[in-house]
Protein backbone atom coordinates (compact mmCIF):
# COMPACT_ATOMS: atom_id res chain seq x y z
CA UNK A 1 0.00 0.00 0.00
CA UNK A 2 2.92 2.53 0.81
CA UNK A 3 5.44 1.22 -1.97
CA UNK A 4 4.17 4.28 -4.31
CA UNK A 5 6.12 7.50 -3.40
CA UNK A 6 3.07 9.83 -4.49
CA UNK A 7 0.87 8.36 -1.94
CA UNK A 8 3.97 8.36 0.97
CA UNK A 9 3.81 11.93 -0.44
CA UNK A 10 0.35 12.80 -0.19
CA UNK A 11 0.12 11.26 3.59
CA UNK A 12 2.24 12.75 5.03
CA UNK A 13 1.42 15.96 3.36
CA UNK A 14 -2.01 15.29 5.18
CA UNK A 15 -0.60 13.89 8.25
CA UNK A 16 1.29 17.52 8.47
CA UNK A 17 -1.65 19.44 8.08
CA UNK A 18 -3.64 17.68 10.30
CA UNK A 19 -1.69 17.62 12.59
CA UNK A 20 -1.19 21.34 12.70
CA UNK A 21 -5.05 22.31 12.06
CA UNK A 22 -6.14 20.00 15.20
CA UNK A 23 -3.27 21.37 17.43
CA UNK A 24 -4.51 25.13 16.29
CA UNK A 25 -7.87 24.39 16.23
CA UNK A 26 -7.34 22.87 20.01
CA UNK A 27 -5.50 25.72 21.29
CA UNK A 28 -7.97 28.15 19.73
CA UNK A 29 -10.60 26.19 21.64
CA UNK A 30 -9.11 25.92 25.03
CA UNK A 31 -7.41 30.04 24.52
CA UNK A 32 -11.37 30.86 23.78
CA UNK A 33 -12.78 28.73 26.92
CA UNK A 34 -10.72 30.11 29.16
CA UNK A 35 -10.90 33.71 27.47
CA UNK A 36 -14.93 33.50 27.89
CA UNK A 37 -14.88 31.59 31.82
CA UNK A 38 -12.81 34.71 32.78
CA UNK A 39 -14.97 37.36 31.53
CA UNK A 40 -17.72 35.51 32.81
CA UNK A 41 -15.90 35.12 36.42
CA UNK A 42 -15.04 39.06 36.18
CA UNK A 43 -18.56 39.81 34.71
CA UNK A 44 -20.19 37.96 38.02
CA UNK A 45 -17.46 39.06 40.60
CA UNK A 46 -18.70 42.68 39.28
CA UNK A 47 -22.64 41.39 39.61
CA UNK A 48 -21.75 40.22 43.13
CA UNK A 49 -20.22 43.83 44.34
CA UNK A 50 -23.48 45.45 43.06
CA UNK A 51 -25.53 43.39 45.05
CA UNK A 52 -23.76 43.32 47.87
CA UNK A 53 -23.25 47.89 47.62
CA UNK A 54 -27.16 47.40 46.81
CA UNK A 55 -28.33 45.53 49.78
CA UNK A 56 -24.88 46.04 52.33
CA UNK A 57 -24.12 49.69 52.12
CA UNK A 58 -20.57 50.22 53.16
CA UNK A 59 -19.82 46.85 52.20
CA UNK A 60 -17.17 47.83 49.54
CA UNK A 61 -14.62 50.05 48.88
CA UNK A 62 -14.55 53.25 47.19
CA UNK A 63 -11.84 52.00 44.75
CA UNK A 64 -15.00 49.04 43.30
CA UNK A 65 -17.35 51.49 42.97
CA UNK A 66 -18.93 50.97 39.83
CA UNK A 67 -17.75 54.28 38.70
CA UNK A 68 -14.42 53.35 39.09
CA UNK A 69 -12.57 52.20 35.70
CA UNK A 70 -10.48 49.38 37.98
CA UNK A 71 -13.82 47.78 38.70
CA UNK A 72 -15.05 47.70 35.47
CA UNK A 73 -13.69 44.41 33.40
CA UNK A 74 -12.15 44.95 30.39
CA UNK A 75 -13.25 42.01 28.43
CA UNK A 76 -16.20 43.30 26.24
CA UNK A 77 -17.98 46.34 26.02
CA UNK A 78 -21.23 45.45 25.51
CA UNK A 79 -20.90 43.54 29.15
CA UNK A 80 -19.47 46.35 30.78
CA UNK A 81 -22.46 48.94 29.60
CA UNK A 82 -25.04 46.15 30.94
CA UNK A 83 -23.26 45.88 34.14
CA UNK A 84 -22.89 49.32 34.26
CA UNK A 85 -26.82 49.78 33.77
CA UNK A 86 -27.48 47.52 36.71
CA UNK A 87 -25.36 49.21 38.95
CA UNK A 88 -27.60 52.31 38.57
CA UNK A 89 -30.18 50.32 39.08
CA UNK A 90 -29.35 49.08 42.11
CA UNK A 91 -28.69 52.55 43.11
CA UNK A 92 -32.29 52.93 42.71
CA UNK A 93 -32.96 50.49 45.59
CA UNK A 94 -33.96 51.55 49.20
CA UNK A 95 -30.74 51.21 51.54
CA UNK A 96 -30.45 49.60 54.68
CA UNK A 97 -29.07 51.53 57.43
CA UNK A 98 -24.54 51.32 57.31
CA UNK A 99 -24.64 49.58 61.04
CA UNK A 100 -27.24 46.87 59.98
CA UNK A 101 -25.99 43.13 60.24
CA UNK A 102 -27.60 40.93 58.02
CA UNK A 103 -28.97 38.35 60.66
CA UNK A 104 -30.53 41.01 62.14
CA UNK A 105 -31.96 42.77 58.37
CA UNK A 106 -35.51 42.77 57.61
CA UNK A 107 -35.35 39.84 55.91
CA UNK A 108 -38.56 41.33 53.58
CA UNK A 109 -36.34 43.75 52.41
CA UNK A 110 -33.54 41.65 51.36
CA UNK A 111 -35.94 39.06 49.50
CA UNK A 112 -37.86 41.90 47.29
CA UNK A 113 -34.42 43.36 46.71
CA UNK A 114 -32.44 40.31 45.78
CA UNK A 115 -35.71 39.09 43.42
CA UNK A 116 -35.08 42.52 41.92
CA UNK A 117 -31.47 42.26 41.29
CA UNK A 118 -32.10 38.59 40.33
CA UNK A 119 -34.17 39.71 37.37
CA UNK A 120 -31.84 42.33 36.29
CA UNK A 121 -28.58 39.87 36.45
CA UNK A 122 -30.23 36.60 35.25
CA UNK A 123 -28.32 35.27 38.15
CA UNK A 124 -29.25 33.28 41.10
CA UNK A 125 -29.03 35.63 44.47
CA UNK A 126 -28.07 33.70 47.65
CA UNK A 127 -27.17 36.06 51.03
CA UNK A 128 -25.93 34.24 53.84
CA UNK A 129 -24.90 35.53 57.39
CA UNK A 130 -21.78 35.05 59.22
CA UNK A 131 -22.53 31.76 59.66
CA UNK A 132 -23.15 30.25 56.35
CA UNK A 133 -27.29 30.06 56.69
CA UNK A 134 -28.57 30.96 54.19
CA UNK A 135 -31.22 33.97 54.47
CA UNK A 136 -32.59 34.60 50.82
CA UNK A 137 -32.48 32.54 48.06
CA UNK A 138 -33.44 34.57 44.62
CA UNK A 139 -35.14 30.90 43.79
CA UNK A 140 -36.52 30.44 47.32
CA UNK A 141 -34.96 26.90 47.41
CA UNK A 142 -32.77 26.92 50.23
CA UNK A 143 -33.62 29.29 52.68
CA UNK A 144 -32.48 28.43 56.16
CA UNK A 145 -29.44 25.90 54.38
CA UNK A 146 -26.47 25.75 56.24
CA UNK A 147 -23.75 26.51 53.22
CA UNK A 148 -20.54 26.67 55.59
CA UNK A 149 -19.12 23.30 54.19
CA UNK A 150 -19.55 24.64 50.69
CA UNK A 151 -15.22 25.41 49.89
CA UNK A 152 -16.73 28.65 48.02
CA UNK A 153 -18.56 29.92 51.39
CA UNK A 154 -15.82 28.64 53.78
CA UNK A 155 -13.47 30.70 52.13
CA UNK A 156 -15.81 33.89 51.53
CA UNK A 157 -15.72 33.54 55.39
CA UNK A 158 -12.24 33.86 55.75
CA UNK A 159 -12.69 37.43 54.01
CA UNK A 160 -11.55 35.78 50.50
CA UNK A 161 -13.84 36.06 47.30
CA UNK A 162 -13.34 32.41 45.32
CA UNK A 163 -15.00 30.78 42.12
CA UNK A 164 -15.95 27.69 40.38
CA UNK A 165 -17.19 26.35 37.31
CA UNK A 166 -19.67 23.09 38.21
CA UNK A 167 -19.87 20.75 35.10
CA UNK A 168 -22.72 18.39 36.33
CA UNK A 169 -25.39 18.59 33.99
CA UNK A 170 -25.94 22.14 32.78
CA UNK A 171 -22.49 24.31 33.08
CA UNK A 172 -22.79 26.80 36.38
CA UNK A 173 -19.94 29.26 37.60
CA UNK A 174 -20.61 29.69 41.15
CA UNK A 175 -19.14 32.60 43.43
CA UNK A 176 -18.61 33.77 46.65
CA UNK A 177 -18.13 37.25 47.98
CA UNK A 178 -17.58 38.55 51.79
CA UNK A 179 -19.09 41.37 52.29
CA UNK A 180 -17.09 43.37 54.49
CA UNK A 181 -17.25 47.04 56.04
CA UNK A 182 -15.15 48.63 58.03
CA UNK A 183 -13.06 45.28 58.33
CA UNK A 184 -15.70 43.07 59.80
CA UNK A 185 -17.70 40.53 57.82
CA UNK A 186 -21.36 41.61 57.36
CA UNK A 187 -22.25 38.47 55.49
CA UNK A 188 -21.69 36.45 52.09
CA UNK A 189 -23.52 37.25 48.54
CA UNK A 190 -23.31 33.79 46.88
CA UNK A 191 -24.21 34.09 43.43
CA UNK A 192 -24.57 30.94 40.53
CA UNK A 193 -24.89 31.90 36.69
CA UNK A 194 -25.19 29.25 34.03
CA UNK A 195 -22.86 29.30 31.20
CA UNK A 196 -25.56 28.06 28.49
CA UNK A 197 -24.68 30.73 26.05
CA UNK A 198 -20.85 30.33 26.32
CA UNK A 199 -21.56 26.62 25.97
CA UNK A 200 -23.07 27.20 22.62
CA UNK A 201 -20.97 29.74 21.76
CA UNK A 202 -17.98 27.16 22.33
CA UNK A 203 -20.07 24.04 20.35
CA UNK A 204 -20.79 26.67 17.63
CA UNK A 205 -17.19 27.43 17.46
CA UNK A 206 -16.64 23.79 17.39
CA UNK A 207 -18.95 22.89 14.51
CA UNK A 208 -17.59 25.56 12.17
CA UNK A 209 -13.99 24.75 13.37
CA UNK A 210 -14.64 20.67 11.97
CA UNK A 211 -16.95 21.87 8.80
CA UNK A 212 -13.88 24.19 7.91
CA UNK A 213 -11.19 21.48 8.53
CA UNK A 214 -12.86 19.34 6.36
CA UNK A 215 -13.44 21.86 3.65
CA UNK A 216 -9.61 22.25 4.25
CA UNK A 217 -8.67 18.70 4.44
CA UNK A 218 -10.34 18.28 1.09
CA UNK A 219 -8.48 21.50 -0.68
CA UNK A 220 -5.08 19.99 1.51
CA UNK A 221 -5.73 16.61 -0.22
CA UNK A 222 -6.18 17.84 -3.58
CA UNK A 223 -2.99 20.24 -3.49
CA UNK A 224 -0.58 17.57 -2.11
CA UNK A 225 -1.71 15.07 -4.78
CA UNK A 226 -0.83 17.67 -7.08
CA UNK A 227 2.87 18.45 -5.40
CA UNK A 228 3.01 14.72 -4.83
CA UNK A 229 2.50 14.39 -8.94
CA UNK A 230 5.21 17.23 -9.57
CA UNK A 231 7.81 15.70 -7.55
CA UNK A 232 6.89 11.84 -8.12
CA UNK A 233 6.85 12.09 -12.27
CA UNK A 234 10.22 12.80 -12.72
CA UNK A 235 11.47 10.35 -10.86
CA UNK A 236 9.12 7.92 -12.28
CA UNK A 237 10.71 9.21 -15.56
CA UNK A 238 14.07 9.21 -14.44
CA UNK A 239 13.39 5.55 -13.00
CA UNK A 240 12.08 4.07 -16.69
CA UNK A 241 15.42 5.84 -18.37
CA UNK A 242 17.43 4.12 -16.24
CA UNK A 243 15.76 0.77 -16.50
CA UNK A 244 16.17 1.53 -20.05
CA UNK A 245 19.76 2.42 -19.70
CA UNK A 246 20.49 -0.74 -17.86
CA UNK A 247 18.99 -2.58 -20.84
CA UNK A 248 21.67 -1.09 -23.27
CA UNK A 249 19.90 2.08 -24.61
CA UNK A 250 22.51 4.37 -23.74
CA UNK A 251 20.48 7.48 -25.87
CA UNK A 252 18.07 8.09 -22.82
CA UNK A 253 17.55 11.66 -21.87
CA UNK A 254 14.87 13.12 -19.24
CA UNK A 255 13.49 16.91 -19.48
CA UNK A 256 15.07 18.76 -17.31
CA UNK A 257 12.05 21.34 -15.63
CA UNK A 258 13.38 22.67 -12.64
CA UNK A 259 16.13 23.83 -10.93
CA UNK A 260 15.82 21.91 -7.88
CA UNK A 261 17.07 18.74 -6.68
CA UNK A 262 15.50 17.08 -9.24
CA UNK A 263 16.04 19.37 -11.93
CA UNK A 264 19.83 18.62 -11.22
CA UNK A 265 19.65 14.82 -10.83
CA UNK A 266 17.64 14.94 -14.27
CA UNK A 267 21.04 17.28 -15.50
CA UNK A 268 23.13 14.74 -13.83
CA UNK A 269 21.74 11.97 -15.74
CA UNK A 270 21.44 13.14 -19.05
CA UNK A 271 25.78 13.90 -18.31
CA UNK A 272 25.63 10.48 -17.68
CA UNK A 273 24.09 9.08 -20.10
CA UNK A 274 25.85 10.95 -22.67
CA UNK A 275 29.36 10.02 -21.21
CA UNK A 276 27.96 6.60 -21.56
CA UNK A 277 27.22 7.25 -24.97
CA UNK A 278 30.88 8.67 -25.48
CA UNK A 279 32.42 5.64 -23.94
CA UNK A 280 30.46 2.97 -26.09
CA UNK A 281 31.54 5.15 -29.27
CA UNK A 282 35.19 4.84 -27.49
CA UNK A 283 34.87 1.45 -27.29
CA UNK A 284 33.74 0.42 -30.78
CA UNK A 285 36.12 3.08 -32.18
CA UNK A 286 38.68 1.33 -30.10
CA UNK A 287 37.72 -2.34 -31.08
CA UNK A 288 37.92 -0.77 -34.72
CA UNK A 289 41.33 0.99 -34.32
CA UNK A 290 43.06 -2.54 -32.66
CA UNK A 291 41.62 -4.09 -35.21
CA UNK A 292 42.70 -1.80 -38.23
CA UNK A 293 46.15 -1.51 -36.36
CA UNK A 294 46.68 -5.28 -36.12
CA UNK A 295 45.63 -6.16 -39.41
CA UNK A 296 48.30 -4.55 -41.44
CA UNK A 297 51.10 -6.65 -39.67
CA UNK A 298 49.10 -9.72 -39.79
CA UNK A 299 48.46 -9.43 -43.21
CA UNK A 300 51.86 -8.98 -44.15
CA UNK A 301 53.03 -11.75 -41.89
CA UNK A 302 50.49 -14.14 -43.39
CA UNK A 303 51.30 -12.97 -46.93
CA UNK A 304 55.43 -13.33 -46.35
CA UNK A 305 54.75 -17.10 -44.49
CA UNK A 306 52.43 -17.92 -47.67
CA UNK A 307 55.19 -16.42 -49.95
CA UNK A 308 58.24 -18.38 -47.94
CA UNK A 309 55.88 -21.62 -47.90
CA UNK A 310 55.59 -21.27 -51.84
CA UNK A 311 59.06 -21.35 -52.54
CA UNK A 312 60.18 -18.21 -51.75
CA UNK A 313 62.37 -19.99 -48.52
CA UNK A 314 64.59 -21.69 -51.15
CA UNK A 315 66.38 -18.38 -51.63
CA UNK A 316 68.21 -16.96 -49.04
CA UNK A 317 67.95 -13.44 -49.85
CA UNK A 318 64.63 -13.85 -49.98
CA UNK A 319 64.33 -15.25 -47.25
CA UNK A 320 66.20 -13.52 -44.61
CA UNK A 321 64.25 -10.27 -45.86
CA UNK A 322 60.99 -11.67 -45.11
CA UNK A 323 61.97 -13.04 -42.00
CA UNK A 324 63.35 -9.44 -40.55
CA UNK A 325 60.60 -7.98 -42.25
CA UNK A 326 58.50 -10.49 -40.19
CA UNK A 327 60.67 -10.05 -37.29
CA UNK A 328 59.21 -5.98 -37.31
CA UNK A 329 55.87 -6.58 -37.86
CA UNK A 330 56.09 -9.40 -34.78
CA UNK A 331 57.71 -6.28 -32.23
CA UNK A 332 55.90 -4.04 -33.43
CA UNK A 333 52.39 -5.96 -32.36
CA UNK A 334 54.14 -6.91 -29.05
CA UNK A 335 54.48 -3.09 -28.99
CA UNK A 336 51.13 -2.61 -29.19
CA UNK A 337 49.97 -4.87 -26.97
CA UNK A 338 52.23 -3.74 -24.46
CA UNK A 339 50.77 -0.51 -24.69
CA UNK A 340 47.03 -1.46 -24.89
CA UNK A 341 48.10 -3.25 -21.13
CA UNK A 342 49.41 -0.26 -19.92
CA UNK A 343 46.63 1.59 -20.67
CA UNK A 344 44.22 -0.68 -19.66
CA UNK A 345 45.60 -0.83 -16.40
CA UNK A 346 46.07 2.99 -16.15
CA UNK A 347 42.13 2.87 -16.79
CA UNK A 348 41.12 0.68 -14.06
CA UNK A 349 43.90 2.34 -11.27
CA UNK A 350 45.84 -1.16 -11.47
CA UNK A 351 48.55 1.24 -12.73
CA UNK A 352 51.19 0.90 -9.49
CA UNK A 353 53.47 3.44 -9.23
CA UNK A 354 56.74 2.99 -6.65
CA UNK A 355 57.14 6.70 -6.41
CA UNK A 356 60.14 8.55 -4.88
CA UNK A 357 61.75 11.86 -4.37
CA UNK A 358 63.24 12.02 -7.78
CA UNK A 359 65.94 15.15 -9.03
CA UNK A 360 64.35 15.82 -11.99
CA UNK A 361 67.00 17.19 -13.94
CA UNK A 362 68.91 14.20 -13.22
CA UNK A 363 66.25 11.92 -15.16
CA UNK A 364 65.76 14.76 -17.92
CA UNK A 365 69.41 14.24 -18.76
CA UNK A 366 70.12 10.64 -18.43
CA UNK A 367 66.99 10.84 -21.11
CA UNK A 368 68.87 12.98 -23.15
CA UNK A 369 72.05 10.97 -22.92
CA UNK A 370 70.68 7.75 -24.20
CA UNK A 371 68.87 9.19 -27.32
CA UNK A 372 72.19 10.95 -28.05
CA UNK A 373 73.54 8.16 -27.85
CA UNK A 374 71.92 6.50 -30.83
CA UNK A 375 73.22 7.46 -34.91
CA UNK A 376 72.12 10.77 -35.46
CA UNK A 377 71.70 11.33 -39.57
CA UNK A 378 69.58 14.50 -39.01
CA UNK A 379 71.85 16.35 -37.33
CA UNK A 380 69.15 17.33 -34.49
CA UNK A 381 70.10 19.20 -31.26
CA UNK A 382 68.78 18.45 -27.88
CA UNK A 383 69.10 21.28 -25.77
CA UNK A 384 67.91 20.77 -22.16
CA UNK A 385 66.77 24.07 -20.07
CA UNK A 386 66.33 23.48 -15.78
CA UNK A 387 65.83 26.39 -13.67
CA UNK A 388 68.03 27.19 -10.91
CA UNK A 389 65.94 25.91 -7.52
CA UNK A 390 63.77 23.29 -9.25
CA UNK A 391 62.94 21.25 -6.06
CA UNK A 392 62.74 17.08 -6.29
CA UNK A 393 59.64 15.95 -7.10
CA UNK A 394 57.54 12.53 -6.02
CA UNK A 395 57.19 10.23 -9.26
CA UNK A 396 57.69 6.87 -10.44
CA UNK A 397 60.88 7.65 -12.12
CA UNK A 398 60.87 4.62 -14.50
CA UNK A 399 57.31 6.18 -16.09
CA UNK A 400 58.10 9.36 -16.07
CA UNK A 401 61.35 8.51 -18.10
CA UNK A 402 58.67 6.67 -20.62
CA UNK A 403 56.86 9.27 -20.61
CA UNK A 404 59.99 11.46 -21.50
CA UNK A 405 60.83 9.38 -23.92
CA UNK A 406 57.37 9.22 -25.47
CA UNK A 407 57.02 12.95 -25.85
CA UNK A 408 60.51 13.37 -26.92
CA UNK A 409 60.70 10.91 -29.60
CA UNK A 410 57.47 12.70 -30.96
CA UNK A 411 59.52 15.71 -31.16
CA UNK A 412 62.11 14.52 -32.73
CA UNK A 413 60.55 12.44 -35.11
CA UNK A 414 58.16 15.76 -36.92
CA UNK A 415 61.09 18.19 -36.22
CA UNK A 416 62.82 19.24 -39.26
CA UNK A 417 66.69 18.38 -40.03
CA UNK A 418 69.00 20.58 -38.36
CA UNK A 419 66.30 21.56 -36.08
CA UNK A 420 66.42 21.53 -32.41
CA UNK A 421 64.12 20.15 -29.31
CA UNK A 422 64.28 21.70 -26.16
CA UNK A 423 63.67 20.14 -22.47
CA UNK A 424 62.80 22.96 -19.99
CA UNK A 425 61.51 22.45 -16.34
CA UNK A 426 60.29 25.18 -14.03
CA UNK A 427 58.92 25.58 -10.93
CA UNK A 428 55.38 26.25 -9.92
CA UNK A 429 53.62 28.31 -7.01
CA UNK A 430 51.10 25.20 -6.42
CA UNK A 431 53.33 22.86 -5.37
CA UNK A 432 54.61 21.49 -8.80
CA UNK A 433 56.66 21.51 -11.48
CA UNK A 434 56.13 22.53 -15.24
CA UNK A 435 57.90 20.15 -17.85
CA UNK A 436 57.93 21.45 -21.32
CA UNK A 437 58.92 19.53 -24.65
CA UNK A 438 59.42 22.27 -27.44
CA UNK A 439 60.85 21.49 -30.91
CA UNK A 440 60.26 23.33 -34.34
CA UNK A 441 59.15 21.02 -36.03
CA UNK A 442 55.96 20.90 -38.70
CA UNK A 443 53.38 21.46 -35.81
CA UNK A 444 49.99 20.25 -35.73
CA UNK A 445 46.68 21.66 -38.01
CA UNK A 446 44.47 23.74 -35.36
CA UNK A 447 41.34 20.89 -36.04
CA UNK A 448 43.40 18.39 -34.86
CA UNK A 449 44.37 20.05 -31.52
CA UNK A 450 41.22 18.64 -29.32
CA UNK A 451 42.03 15.17 -30.44
CA UNK A 452 45.76 14.90 -29.77
CA UNK A 453 45.78 12.15 -26.66
CA UNK A 454 43.16 10.35 -28.06
CA UNK A 455 44.30 6.32 -28.78
CA UNK A 456 44.85 5.48 -31.81
CA UNK A 457 44.61 9.41 -33.40
CA UNK A 458 47.13 10.49 -35.89
CA UNK A 459 47.11 13.69 -37.98
CA UNK A 460 49.10 12.13 -40.24
CA UNK A 461 48.25 8.38 -40.54
CA UNK A 462 50.62 7.40 -43.88
CA UNK A 463 53.56 9.08 -41.80
CA UNK A 464 53.13 7.51 -38.59
CA UNK A 465 52.23 4.18 -39.73
CA UNK A 466 56.07 4.38 -42.19
CA UNK A 467 57.77 5.78 -38.44
CA UNK A 468 55.86 2.69 -37.20
CA UNK A 469 54.01 4.45 -34.59
CA UNK A 470 50.37 3.53 -33.99
CA UNK A 471 48.98 6.90 -31.55
CA UNK A 472 49.05 5.55 -28.25
CA UNK A 473 52.10 7.08 -27.19
CA UNK A 474 50.08 10.57 -26.04
CA UNK A 475 47.54 9.14 -24.83
CA UNK A 476 50.02 6.56 -22.49
CA UNK A 477 52.49 9.84 -21.19
CA UNK A 478 48.86 11.28 -20.58
CA UNK A 479 47.58 8.48 -18.46
CA UNK A 480 50.87 8.21 -16.83
CA UNK A 481 51.10 11.96 -15.89
CA UNK A 482 47.33 11.67 -14.60
CA UNK A 483 48.26 8.96 -12.47
CA UNK A 484 50.63 11.17 -10.83
CA UNK A 485 48.13 14.07 -9.87
CA UNK A 486 49.83 16.05 -12.98
CA UNK A 487 47.79 17.34 -15.90
CA UNK A 488 49.17 16.82 -19.49
CA UNK A 489 48.33 19.49 -22.43
CA UNK A 490 49.65 20.70 -26.15
CA UNK A 491 49.97 23.75 -27.70
CA UNK A 492 50.90 24.19 -31.69
CA UNK A 493 50.84 25.89 -34.52
CA UNK A 494 51.02 24.39 -37.99
CA UNK A 495 54.39 24.85 -39.21
CA UNK A 496 56.40 26.54 -36.88
CA UNK A 497 56.66 23.36 -33.45
CA UNK A 498 54.70 21.84 -30.76
CA UNK A 499 55.14 22.15 -27.33
CA UNK A 500 54.17 19.50 -25.21
CA UNK A 501 53.56 20.41 -21.40
CA UNK A 502 52.78 18.39 -18.07
CA UNK A 503 52.86 18.86 -14.59
CA UNK A 504 54.39 16.84 -11.70
CA UNK A 505 53.89 17.14 -7.52
CA UNK A 506 57.09 17.98 -5.56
Amino acid sequence: MFSSIRLRLSLSHLAVIILAMGLSAFLLLTFLENYFLDAAKNSLEAQARITAQALIPGSIPDEFQPESEDWAPAHNAIQQQQISNIAISAENLPSLPVDTFLNETDLTYLTDASLQLSTQLETRIRILNTQGIVLIDSQQEEQGSNLSTDSLVSEALTGKTSSRTDTRGEDTMHLALPAISEGQLMGVVYLSQTLGDITAVLHDLRTRLLLSTGIALLVSAIVALLLSRAISNPIHRLTNAATAVAHGDFDQQVPVRSRDELGQLSRTFNDMTARLRAARQMQANFVADVSHESRTPLTSIKGMVETLRDGAVDDPEVRDRFLSTIKTETDRLIHMVNDLLLLSQADSAALNLSQESIDISELVQTVVDQLLSQPDERKLELKTQIHPGTPLVWIDPDRIQQVLINLLDNAIKYSHDGGSVTIEAIPQKDQKVLIKIRDEGIGIPTEDLPHIGQRFYRTDKARSRAKGGAGLGLAIAKSFIEAHGGQLWVDSEEGQGTTVSFTLPL
